[in-house]
């Protein structure tokens, strides 16, 4: 068995639990990649491009779970959001 297959088994068994503690990550995690991006300033278009997915990703993870897709969709999102977040949180920390 892969490690996502454990994680994903286990973010589906205690489904309920997870949902108030990945938001409460990922929105953290998302709003400070949002602000090392912008102290960095917005004078690129690869600034503007992270930016945009910063927020994207982050609204589309809290859409899922309010939409209530099914828990393999809300987990890659998840998944999604913060690779990017904590990518975009090393490219402009340095």
């Amino acid at each position: 068995m892969t490690l996502y297959t454990e994680y994903y088994n286990e973010f589906q068994s205690k489904y309920l639990m997870y949902i108030p503690l990945t938001i409460f990550l990922q929105s953290c995690i998302g709003s400070i990649a949002a602000m090392f991006i912008l102290m960095n300033g917005l004078d690129t278009i690869f600034s503007l491009v992270q930016l945009f997915l910063c927020v994207v990703l982050s609204m589309f993870y809290n859409a899922a779970i309010l939409a209530q897709l099914k828990g393999k969709i809300v987990f890659n999102m998840l998944i999604l959001s913060l690779f990017f977040n904590v990518l975009f949180i090393i490219i402009n920390a340095s």
